[in-house]
C-alpha cells in the first residue's frame, strides 16, 4: 500500500492473477467458467459447437441420436468411504450422459500412472471401474495407459469418455428452463465433498458420512417416462455444488431462480461439518444427486416417479423459476429474508473429483 493510500484511508483491491492457471480454475465455479469461455472455447474457433456448455454433447450418427461426454478425475485421496477414483470415473461419465437424457452405451477409460505407484492400488481401482460399469449396465470398450515420471501425476489420474443413446421425447438442456418451472432435487447434498475433505485431512467426519457417488441414468429414465418434454433442464451438482449448477442453468436460460433454503435436504453430519469448517453446503460437491427444472403441470408426477427409485427416494421440491432478474439465483432463508446464491468463486474444496 502506498503512502498516499495510507493518508487517504483507501484500501486498494487485491491484485488478481490473470496470466496463470490457479487451483480455482478447476473448482467448477466462476473461475472455471471464465477459463472455458475466455481461453479454451475461443481457441477452437469454428470448430467449437455454438450454444451453452452442457454436461454432454448431442450428436447424430447413422440416424441414431447420441450423447458424448468426457471427464478427468484427479481426486485425492484415491480411496474414501463410499467410493474411490475408479467408481467416480464411471459414475461421473454415466451421469453426464444422463443429464442429457441419454442411457450409456459404452465407456473408454484411460489411466495416467505415476512411476512407483503401488500395483495393488492400481488393481483396486481397476476392479472398481469394472464393478461400477457392470452395475451401470455399460461396457468399457477401449482405453489407454500412460506412465509418467515420479512427481508428475500425484499417483493416479483417470480419464473416462462415454457414449450414450438419447431417450426419445425429451431434450433437457442448460438453456431449457423457463419461468414457472419447478426446481426438484433428487436427494441430500454435501456428502461427497465432506467425505473426501474429512478423509484427506483426518477430520473424523467420515465416520458419520459417506460419499453419495452412484449412477443416475435409471432415475432419469423413470423421470423421462412420466415427464417427457416437461423435463426442461437437468444437472448433477458436482464441482461447485448445487449453487454453481443452478447458476449455470439460470445464466444459460436467462431466467431467475429462487431456492428455499429450508427445503434443502442436508444430512446432520454434513451440516455440522460445514458449520464447523465455515463452508456453504450449497458449494460442496456431490456425486449422486441431480437438480431438475420441470414444467409445473408435470412436476408432481415427476417427483412421485423420482421417489419410487432408490436414487430419488428423498427427492424434494426446492424452488421455482422466475421471469425477473434473469441469470440470478437467490436463496429464501429460514427467517424470510433473501440473499444472492452465487457460483463458487475460487477453490473451496480442491481435488474432490
Amino acid at each position: 500500500m502506498s503512502t498516499a493510500d495510507l493518508l487517504s484511508g483507501a484500501c486498494p483491491a487485491p491484485r488478481r492473477e490473470s496470466e496463470r492457471v490457479l487451483l480455482g480454475h478447476g473448482s467448477g465455479g466462476r473461475l472455471s467458467a471464465e477459463l472455458i469461455a475466455d481461453v479454451l472455447v475461443p481457441a477452437l474457433g469454428e470448430a467449437a459447437v455454438p450454444g451453452p456448455l452442457e454436461d454432454a454433447a448431442l450428436v447424430t450418427a447413422a440416424g441414431a441420436d447420441l450423447a458424448l461426454s468426457t471427464d478427468a478425475y484427479v481426486v485425492t485421496p484415491l480411496f474414501f468411504p463410499g467410493g474411490d477414483i475408479g467408481r467416480l470415473a464411471v459414475h461421473g461419465t454415466v451421469n453426464d450422459l444422463a443429464m442429457r437424457a441419454a442411457m450409456p452405451l459404452a465407456l473408454c477409460v484411460a489411466y495416467v500412472i505415476e512411476e512407483g505407484f503401488p500395483l495393488e492400488d492400481l488393481r483396486r481401482v481397476a476392479a472398481s471401474v469394472g464393478e461400477a460399469a457392470r452395475d451401470a449396465g455399460v461396457r468399457v470398450v477401449t482405453g489407454d495407459t500412460k506412465v509418467v515420471n515420479r512427481g508428475a501425476a500425484d499417483g493416479l489420474f483417470v480419464v473416462s469418455t462415454g457414449l450414450g443413446r438419447r431417450l426419445p421425447g425429451t431434450a433437457p438442456s442448460a438453456a431449457g428452463a423457463v419461468p414457472g418451472d419447478v426446481v426438484l432435487l433428487s436427494g441430500p447434498i454435501g456428502s461427497h465433498g465432506v467425505t473426501v475433505l474429512s478423509t484427506r485431512e483426518g477430520l473424523g467426519f467420515e465416520a458419520d458420512v459417506r460419499s453419495d457417488t452412484r449412477p443416475l441414468h435409471r432415475l432419469v429414465e423413470a423421470m423421462v417416462g412420466v415427464g417427457g418434454e416437461a423435463l426442461h433442464a437437468l444437472r448433477d451438482p458436482t464441482r461447485g455444488g448445487l449453487a454453481s449448477a443452478v447458476n449455470e442453468i439460470a445464466q444459460a436460460s436467462a431466467v431467475g431462480v429462487e431456492i428455499d433454503e429450508q427445503a434443502l435436504p442436508v444430512p446432520g453430519a454434513v451440516r455440522a461439518a460445514c458449520e464447523m469448517l465455515g463452508l456453504d453446503v450449497a458449494h460442496v460437491a456431490n456425486e449422486g444427486c441431480l437438480v431438475a427444472f420441470v414444467a409445473p403441470d408435470r412436476a408432481a408426477q415427476v417427483l412421485a416417479a423420482m421417489r419410487v427409485c432408490p436414487e430419488g427416494r428423498d427427492a424434494v421440491r426446492i424452488g421455482s423459476v422466475l421471469a425477473e432478474e434473469p441469470g440470478r439465483v437467490r436463496m429464501r432463508t429460514g427467517v424470510g429474508s433473501r440473499r444472492v446464491l452465487d457460483m463458487l468463486l475460487g477453490e473451496q474444496l480442491p481435488r474432490i473429483c
